[in-house]
């Protein structure tokens, strides 16, 4: 009984990890490619980082929501059907 609590925590663990790394690897890069940017041209505008780090991460969830969506909702399917056998 035990086995199964913790391999259910270790794959909510790696779906969270699975779901959250397209937009956290989005804002990285674009990040990094404006910081760049930014020191080679010597403007200090901080907002202009933020705001294509927002869009950035919302053209990500926008197309890759579907996939995730389908991800989170198959392992809390899976989660509430299995949860019945585990209190037994």
């Amino acid at each position: 009984m035990e086995n199964v609590f913790i391999s259910a925590s270790q794959e909510a663990l790696i779906l969270t990890v699975l779901v959250s790394g397209p937009p956290i690897l989005a804002a990285l890069v674009i990040g990094l490619v404006l910081a760049i940017v930014q020191a080679l041209t010597q403007i200090q505008e901080q907002t202009l980082s933020m705001a294509a780090k927002i869009v950035a991460v919302f053209g990500v969830l926008y197309l890759a929501g579907y996939w995730m969506a389908s991800h989170i909702s198959r392992f809390a399917y899976l989660i509430f059907s299995e949860f019945p056998k585990w209190i037994h």
